[in-house]
């Protein structure tokens, strides 16, 4: 999701509220993960009839779901998120309960007419054939099986459906506010994941996603003049008269045109339609090819802009595959729809009539990012956002800084400055908290984000930079097409770096516990430092001596059970429940800073120097 939208906003509200080295080692030594390891599998097939006068469509379902749990199911559940968008729902109802909504939503659904609602109306399902008892509840589909499933076996679920595509309001929709006629994400009945925790039945209120991977075959009929752009691969372009790779139309003389769909290996299907699409495509060498599908009715400078996007498109793909893993698939589609900028299978959707650093910089270089974390790295999204979220941010930010030659010493800069603003508010919520539960819309912008995306900056600053860069790189290899958790990326880290870190994850992303060390006393050669917040880390310091010489020094956490790589001079541990801790120098002291290179999220900087 697109956090330029909230990112100023969000800092200007919430600052104004309330010993022996330890060597990485090589990734082929390193145990992957865990064999007992299970997920769930299921397999798509639907027909979509969709009529684009009503904005009502009618659908047909086959889903093959395997059941890899030890477990034996007894009901399963799918997600019906368009019955978000009614009034009463929750959706709406917390969107004018919460003290500071979405201005995206506010009201807006309380004031939808029949005709403008969202719904997914379920009116058959069979289990093996035989038909089978089920109850909508809102945004959920609660079904009671004719046959429990075991272990290791896969049933066929048959499923007749239709629904209406609500007026835009958040993400989907039809006619959004820049005219583009169907953005359908979330749009099918999408079954519920299970996993060792059990079921993820998650009514649909406000945040994200969470699916079952699987591969998806999909038909749409629709009007012959609209073109559709989104997850997976064309399968009919002859037969439809459409040059996908090219964008050029041939329009056949019927009414309506079936375009076929293939998506192997995803966990969501998302596409977008509309009769005024340019299409434009651009190879990435050794990589997939990317798409691009805006509007032809924007103005020439719009229409320009989404020209120049195309090549750095194509850096931001090849950079986000050097530095994390490369992208599996063929193709990546780029396409003005939905209301900001979210991430899906194989494509995003987001408003096209920005200018060009707007759309480049703030929106396409995030919603790539998301790529990798979620997509590939399919955290679950409503309890734990901050690993998409913060994990894209951070990769984000040094891409634009890289990519369009910024030179920034830290371009986490201002995140940084984002998350403290967060800590002092007097808001912030556990980085644990689900993201439905957050009491403001900004905490869990600022977590999410921002606190997120320290949260791994700040490793690098624990077992360094280099032992961080191998980290990403082996958390994908072992966990894309998985679903991970936030102990799989510190297990990882463990692993790379040889060190504990358990702590890091229990004081930063389960507490609000904060970061404050001090230089309490320095008397010639003998300096004091302070523990004042209740969260450990090992400090880098420097020392300019009163001959004008300088020295770095690291100070280890005892609780690490060793050191990060640093050309530093290692001195004693420091044990956390040890407010104080003193050392000598060789020479008389002039003055000391502690992270002198700002990595660490101290929340008084203040008071590291003296």
């Amino acid at each position: 999701m697109n956090r330029f939208l909230i990112s100023i906003f969000c800092v200007f509200i919430f600052y104004s509220c309330s010993a022996t080295k330890v060597a990485s080692a090589p990734l082929d030594t390193i145990s992957p993960t865990p064999t007992d390891y299970w997920q769930q599998h299921v397999d798509y097939k639907m027909d979509i009839d969709m009529d684009v006068n009503t904005y009502q469509y009618a659908g047909k379902q086959k889903l093959v779901y395997t059941n890899n749990s030890p477990d034996v199911l007894n009901r399963v559940y799918y997600h019906l998120y368009f019955n978000a968008f009614q009034p009463g729902s929750e959706m709406d109802v917390r969107s004018r309960t919460i003290a500071d909504p979405d201005r995206r939503v506010k009201d807006r659904i309380s004031k939808l007419n029949p005709d403008e609602i969202g719904y997914i109306k379920v009116n058959s399902l069979k289990q093996n054939g035989v038909n089978l008892k089920h109850e909508t509840v809102g945004t959920i589909l609660e079904v009671d099986l004719a046959k429990p499933i075991q272990p290791g076996e896969s049933v066929t679920f048959d499923m007749l459906f239709n629904g209406q595509v609500p007026v835009q309001i958040r993400r989907a929709g039809r006619n959004n506010s820049e005219g583009v006629a169907l953005s359908m994400a979330q749009w099918y009945p999408k079954l519920a994941e299970y996993d060792f925790e059990g079921w993820h039945a998650d009514p649909y209120i406000g945040r994200e996603f969470h699916g079952v991977w699987g591969d998806f075959d999909v038909k749409i009929t629709i009007d012959k003049n609209y073109i559709i752009g989104g997850t997976g691969y064309l399968q009919n372009s002859n037969e439809i008269g459409y040059g996908y790779e090219t964008g050029t139309v041939n329009r056949q003389n019927t009414e309506k045109l079936t375009w076929h769909f293939v998506a192997p290996k995803v966990h969501d299907f998302t596409w977008a339609a509309d009769p005024e699409y340019i299409h434009d495509s651009m190879q990435v060498p050794h990589g997939p090819i990317l798409h691009f599908l805006y509007k032809e009715t924007m103005s020439e400078k719009q229409k320009d802009n989404w020209k120049r996007i195309q090549p750095k498109a194509v850096e931001f793909m090849q950079y986000y595959s050097n530095l994390v893993g490369n992208y599996p698939y063929k193709q990546y589609s780029i396409i003005q729809g939905g209301d900001g900028g979210m991430e899906y299978g194989m494509c995003t959707l987001l408003l096209g009539e920005g200018t060009y650093d707007g759309l480049i910089k703030g929106v396409i270089s995030h919603e790539m990012a998301h790529t990798w974390f979620q997509f590939l790295l399919a955290n679950n999204e409503s309890k734990h956002p901050w690993m998409d979220e913060g994990f894209s941010t951070y990769i984000e930010y040094h891409a634009v800084n890289d990519i369009f030659n910024e030179g920034k010493k830290n371009p986490l800069e201002s995140v940084y400055a984002a998350y403290l603003s967060l800590a002092k508010s007097g808001r912030e919520q556990p980085l644990t908290t689900h993201g439905d539960r957050y009491t403001f819309n900004r905490a869990y912008s600022l977590a999410s984000y921002y606190k997120g995306c320290v949260f791994l900056a700040q490793l690098g600053y624990i077992m360094g930079e280099e032992n961080l860069n191998l980290t990403i790189k082996k958390y994908f290899k072992d966990f894309v097409f998985k679903h991970p958790k936030p102990l799989d990326i510190i297990r990882t880290s463990e692993k790379i770096s040889g060190l504990e870190l358990d702590w890091y994850l229990i004081d930063f992303a389960q507490t609000t516990n904060t970061i404050d060390y001090a230089v309490q006393a320095v008397e010639d050669k003998t300096v004091t430092l302070e523990r004042i917040g209740l969260m450990p880390m090992p400090i880098d310091l420097t020392v300019t001596y009163t001959d004008g010489t300088m020295e770095d020094f690291y100070i280890p956490l005892q609780m690490m059970r060793g050191e990060k790589p640093t050309s530093a001079t290692i001195i004693a541990d420091w044990a956390w429940a040890k407010p104080t801790y003193t050392f000598k120098t060789t020479k008389a002291v002039k003055s000391i800073q502690i992270d002198p290179k700002e990595m660490m999220a101290d929340i008084d900087k203040e008071n590291n120097k003296k």
